[in-house]
């Protein structure tokens, strides 16, 4: 049943990790009605998901340009990055690589190479590692379990 004119409501419910100041509690995740308009499929009553989207006229609006995934086909450092880590990156830039060479031109830019070998998506970057800042305000890749510090991270990491 459509609760906007272009669209369906898709998943009642669940945890949001960001955005609480635009809307404290989410009760619906509206979508477009079909696939041609980016539209989302989803089987609400049988998988979790992770779903990014926008805030628009107080309603929370997904598609598939958005990044969507179901949560057991998330990795165990995209997992713990939501819950622990990413929040550690707000203040840093992600800088898309698309061919060689590439470069930061900051220290709060992270390089993203995942375009390089993978078209985008995913990539060994995005599935297990977080761009967040580390001690003297730069923003580097991170994949280990202990605190975060410049010190311990190795610069060929990517």
């Amino acid at each position: 049943q459509p609760s906007h004119p272009l669209g369906k409501r898709v998943e009642k419910g669940g945890q949001m990790y960001r955005g609480f100041t635009k809307m404290p509690h989410v009760q619906y995740i509206h979508t477009e009605a079909s696939e041609s308009l980016c539209g989302l499929k989803l089987e609400v009553n049988k998988y979790q998901y992770l779903l990014t989207g926008r805030v628009y006229d107080g309603k929370m609006y997904t598609g598939l340009c958005n990044f969507v995934e179901r949560w057991d086909q998330l990795t165990l450092s995209q997992r713990k990055g939501l819950n622990y880590r990413y929040h550690l990156g707000c203040n840093c830039k992600i800088k898309p690589c698309y061919y060689l060479p590439c470069f930061v031109t900051s220290k709060n830019e992270c390089l993203w190479t995942d375009m390089l070998s993978n078209f985008g998506y995913p990539g060994y970057q995005s599935k297990h590692y977080a761009c967040i800042r580390q001690k003297g305000g730069y923003c580097s890749w991170y994949r280990g379990w202990a605190s975060p510090d410049k010190s311990i991270i190795n610069a060929t990491d990517p």
